[in-house]
């Protein structure tokens, strides 16, 4: 992964113009029925807070991102919310979250710290806690938009939760090509 994209301004600018028309309102949806209204959820990768301030309206949500540059957006932009700078692979974080939320953010991550990162989950979930997840869908990785991008198969996603994470959803669905996405929803184990 290109290591300094999403640390300066400028890229922080360019992704968000480039995602403005984008959120997980779908996914979240489905979320919310394996999720208690008024639950506490760590949101992974937060990036412009689009996600966020859907979660917010039914969640006790804390946004996170491994980059200082939209940590100071989101704050700038939501000063009564609460953000954390992260890393999705290590989760270094003190309390304990009855769920967590990602939307294209944890195939960012190699093979080794996919793993790493599911450890971590399982560790800062309160029993129950229940995970939702959205990756692409295909195999192998490439570098695009100067991003690393790692694929995923149904088969990939269960091998790699499957250990700590009673799979409760795992399905299909069309981000902007027919079943270019795929949705992953757990619970603790």
């Amino acid at each position: 992964m290109n290591p300094g994209y999403y640390k300066t301004k400028d890229s922080v600018e360019e992704y968000i113009r480039l995602a403005k028309d984008v959120n997980g309102r779908a996914l979240i949806d489905i979320f919310r029925t394996y999720l208690q209204a008024g639950s506490s959820v760590l949101e992974l990768g937060t990036g412009p807070g689009t996600d966020w301030n859907i979660l917010k309206n039914d969640f006790d949500v804390t946004g996170s991102d491994n980059s200082e540059e939209f940590i100071k957006h989101l704050v700038a932009s939501n000063p009564n919310g609460r953000f954390i700078e992260i890393d999705a692979a290590t989760i270094n974080a003190d309390e304990k979250f009855d769920g967590i939320y990602s939307n294209k953010v944890l195939h960012h991550l190699t093979d080794a710290e996919l793993t790493d990162s599911i450890k971590r989950q399982y560790e800062v979930l309160n029993d129950n806690g229940i995970i939702c997840h959205s990756f692409w869908k295909g195999e192998g990785s490439e570098v695009c938009k100067r991003l690393f991008v790692n694929y995923h198969t149904t088969d990939s996603l269960r091998s790699f939760f499957e250990e700590h994470f009673e799979v409760l959803l795992l399905d299909a669905y069309a981000e902007f090509d027919e079943e270019d996405s795929l949705l992953l929803i757990g619970r603790k184990k």
